[in-house]
């Protein structure tokens, strides 16, 4: 009964996928075959006003791993699993990989490289930063010790002990063009940080920042990933190769995104 009243009700607010979503809130309030019908009826309105189902849940399920995102940090999106994989898969390429997830809200992608391996030896070396502290203490409960997590912009926080040892450098930076944020779901603009998703007139402004610096951090024959709309793409390639990485844009049908990788020469 409980279910089919939140079904109604999260339908009659437009949400796509409300039996899901339902489903999920049923068991937020649930204990053994008992409901909270009070703490149901709560978190269906913070639904139905539109905060988003993994701020109030407290966590999102990204590339198989359930990750925390606390409220007013950005949600890891599905379609970054794709950067996430790649990023994994050429962390593998290493027996002892050194990891920097720049620009890393909840700390979803790092999270995810660190979980692909499940019980193998493999192991990461794991470094994350973020400019927002609301973000950094989220990425820190997701990436507890020996990560290092740091606050602060780009690379600024990082220690300097770190410079050219990056064998993997993912960064989903922002990349909204700041005329299309007013158009951009309520969920985001109005429950995400604004700099964890503008990245200025054309959407690059943060990734042309990253590609000035990121060969002094990068190990011989290291990689960064970026994610970027079809359109963007050709234009981050030029950034990349314009402080001399190799760069390539990679697409994924099932995800419905462009990433593009670029290669420090050995």
């Amino acid at each position: 009964m409980e279910f089919e009243r939140a079904v109604l009700a999260l339908r009659a607010a437009g949400c796509v996928f409300a039996e899901d979503e339902a489903q999920l809130l049923v068991e937020a309030t649930s204990t053994g075959r008992t409901i909270d019908r009070n703490a149901l009826e709560e978190l269906i309105a913070r639904r139905v006003s539109g905060v988003p189902l993994e701020h109030i849940l407290g966590w999102a399920e990204f590339a198989g791993v359930r990750v925390l995102v606390d409220e007013g940090v950005f949600v890891p999106r599905r379609r970054t699993e794709f950067l996430a994989s790649r990023g994994a898969e050429l962390a593998r390429e290493h027996e002892h990989p050194v990891v920097l997830d720049l620009c890393c809200g909840s700390g979803a992608i790092a999270l995810a490289v660190r979980e692909s391996r499940g019980r193998s030896p493999w192991a990461a070396e794991i470094y994350a930063a973020d400019i927002d502290p609301r973000a950094v203490a989220t990425a820190r409960r997701n990436l507890p010790h020996p990560a290092v997590v740091v606050c602060g912009d780009l690379f600024e926080p990082l220690p300097r002990t770190l410079r050219g040892r990056v064998d993997v450098l993912v960064c989903n930076t922002p990349y909204v063009p700041t005329d299309a944020i007013g158009s951009m779901p309520p969920e985001a603009r109005l429950f995400e940080a604004t700099y964890a998703l503008d990245g200025g007139g054309d959407g690059l402004d943060v990734q042309r920042r990253v590609a000035a610096e990121c060969r002094a951090w990068l190990a011989p024959g290291g990689h960064v990933l970026v994610e970027a709309s079809e359109q963007q793409a050709p234009r981050s390639v030029e950034l990349f190769e314009r402080v001399g990485l190799r760069s390539r844009i990679e697409y994924s049908d099932d995800h419905d995104t462009s990433i593009v990788i670029s290669t420090n020469p050995r």
